[in-house]
């Protein structure tokens, strides 16, 4: 998607759900974000639950998942700490995925999470 089909969207999303919010810094940063390094994200999906081929999770999981994925490792976002990014995207997941979503979310971003510690730790 293009920043011109992308800034309507994100807006009518804020509009509907966000109504009064004046700084959207925050959510343009993911959303360009997430679509400017959306191979490197997938690939990171794919790595992580080798079980759920990316075309077999769902949309709001595999989108949650791509945005909790982009605030873990690419964001550099320092007052956004990892485990606030991953429970975050597990509430997100909660509320507009399905039974499992919360689960499954959590059990990817865990896995990841501890990736990045055991990276960080051996360097």
């Amino acid at each position: 998607m293009t920043p011109e089909t992308l800034k309507p969207i994100a807006l009518h999303n804020i509009e509907e759900f966000a109504p009064g919010l004046d700084d959207t810094d925050f959510i343009f940063s993911l959303v360009y974000g997430v679509r400017d390094n959306l191979d490197t994200i997938n690939a990171i999906i794919e790595k992580s639950a080798p079980d759920w081929p990316l075309d077999q999770i769902t949309t709001v999981d595999r989108n949650v998942l791509r945005i909790g994925i982009f605030e873990l490792t690419l964001a550099h976002a320092p007052d956004v700490p990892p485990k606030v990014a991953i429970n975050e995207a597990i509430e997100l997941a909660k509320t507009f995925g399905g039974p499992s979503s919360g689960k499954f979310v959590n059990g990817v971003l865990g896995t990841i999470y501890k990736n990045l510690e055991e990276s960080q730790k051996a360097a």
